[in-house]
């Protein structure tokens, strides 16, 4: 047999498919053999890997004379791909079509549908009509006939999937979802995200790029990267999980804005942030927080979270060890919470780097993907100068952790109250009119009715100031391997390839 393409090394486990080539389709360079007689072809559809992380379906075609030549081949390669075990046969597909840019639609039937039907894979596709139906549908629908939930969109698009994914395994599991101290189930059916959205951040941080085909290609191959899930608290009553960023000052303050403003388009986040740096508030309040005592890294130590992090798997080990000698009393021992009192412009605590485009390090460049912890970043009062110089230091390579008025903590849980809400417990619902003359006298310049800020929890804002929050290590599992070293080099070096086995 003879191969029609460049010389390439492809692994097995990125074959997407074989199929028989009928000749008539393939009339490339064939001239030599047009004397012959009829000839025998397959192709083989593989992922070619380009440059950021970007994967693209890329095809070879070989050719013989002889029939049950080919036939070996076809049937040996398709054997060789039925040992996959980790692929999707079966899919539930949700799919927006107002988020973003309003493309959900075109892009998973253009770019997506096609891919996963070279693929073989079978896909029940649901529109969604109204915010929360993926999130109900979820708890209605007999999930456990599926190999993966694939959403369209954007962020938002892929929380409300795992709030419905995450939310029916614990009902399922008899798990009280409001019970703070709970041990969640961990949740083993994947979700995959195409990304349709105005934000794709969790697609940024766990695929390297947010690119609609390469989020296709991982699904069809069957990757798998566990996530580390956040849930968030208030007086023993569930509000939110969050995979990405939990911010309240700055970043609160931006989307509470911005939501006003969505007519603006994706634009309303700059205005936005512009518009609440300038009004500089601080907000007054108390951490407690309880340090990741089982995790091998620190948050300044450069060691980014890659595909198959060696820190996640130790820490995981290590967590779980843990939990085997001390069960979950050692975990609310009271010894090991520290206190923080002060005054903050920014109090965010993320599970990921948070990496998107524009910040390509992120909030924490060495946060981890899943290892039971998440990086608590403390920005206390200081000047507008200052503030503007840490925000800088988010698009390039300083350190952006080294300034006195911030602080960074890797933790397993915290809980955060507002000094408002210190005051309101302790008198009632009398505020008093010291506390609105003290902020007034520090924001001349501002009107006086923001005394509390929002939480921003992964691009929607919780009513709560007052929260608990909880790290559960690797709760879920995405199609996904993290972000790569070096992607082209490792496809070169594999050892399993096509070529090796012709």
């Amino acid at each position: 047999s003879c191969v029609h393409a460049e010389n390439c090394f492809v692994p097995i486990s990125e074959i997407i498919a074989v199929e028989e080539t009928e000749f008539n389709k393939k009339q490339r360079n064939i001239g030599r053999w047009q004397k012959m007689a009829k000839l025998h072809a397959f192709t083989v559809y593989y992922v070619k890997k380009a440059r950021n992380h970007r994967w693209r379906c890329s095809d070879v075609t070989f050719w013989c004379v002889e029939e049950h030549l080919c036939n070996q081949w076809i049937q040996a390669l398709k054997e060789l791909l039925e040992m996959q075990k980790s692929r999707p046969k079966q899919l539930l597909v949700y799919i927006n079509p107002y988020g973003g840019k309003r493309q959900g639609k075109r892009i998973y039937e253009q770019k997506v549908a096609p891919l996963f039907s070279l693929a073989s894979i079978s896909t029940d596709v649901v529109i969604t009509e109204h915010a929360n139906h993926a999130k109900d549908n979820l708890f209605e629908v007999n999930i456990y006939k599926y190999d993966g939930v694939v959403c369209v969109g954007g962020d938002g698009m892929f929380s409300e999937v795992m709030h419905g994914l995450i939310g029916r395994i614990q009902k399922d599991s008899g798990i009280d979802q409001n019970n703070p101290k709970a041990s969640l189930v961990q949740c083993n059916i994947r979700i995959g995200i195409i990304p349709a959205g105005s934000t794709d951040c969790i697609c940024y941080s766990t695929v390297g790029i947010s690119d609609p085909v390469t989020s296709a290609l991982h699904i069809i191959v069957g990757d798998c990267q566990p996530l580390d899930v956040s849930s968030v608290h208030h007086n023993n009553t569930f509000l939110k999980y969050s995979v990405s960023l939990l911010g309240y000052g700055f970043y609160g303050d931006i989307l509470k804005d911005s939501e006003k403003k969505r007519w603006m388009g994706p634009m309303r986040y700059d205005y936005s942030g512009f518009k609440t740096f300038l009004s500089h508030h601080y907000y007054e309040g108390t951490i407690a927080y309880q340090p990741a005592k089982h995790t091998h890294g620190s948050p300044r130590d450069k060691e980014s979270c890659r595909t198959g992090c060696h820190i996640c798997k130790k820490s995981e080990k290590q967590l779980a060890e843990q939990k085997k000698e001390h069960g979950l009393k050692h975990e609310e021992g009271g010894e090991e919470w520290k206190v923080i009192k002060g005054k903050f412009l920014a109090i965010n605590a993320v599970n990921m780097s948070c990496a998107c485009p524009r910040s390509p390090k992120g909030l924490s460049p060495a946060a981890h993907l899943a290892d039971g912890s998440a990086d608590l970043i403390l920005v206390r009062k200081c000047s507008r100068f200052d503030f503007l110089r840490y925000l800088v230091r988010h698009t390039n390579q300083d350190d952006q952790f080294d300034f006195p008025f911030v602080d960074v903590y890797r933790v397993k849980c915290f809980q955060f109250t507002s000094k408002l809400s210190e005051d309101n417990e302790s008198n009632g619902m009398d505020i008093g009119k010291k506390r609105f003359g003290q902020f007034c006298r520090d924001h001349p310049a501002c009107c006086c009715n923001i005394v509390n800020s929002t939480w921003n929890c992964d691009g929607e804002t919780l009513d709560s100031s007052a929260i608990e929050v909880r790290v559960h290590c690797q709760l879920m599992k995405l199609f996904a391997r993290g972000i790569e070293e070096n992607s082209k080099d490792e496809a070169a070096h594999s050892q399993s390839s096509i070529e090796q086995l012709l």
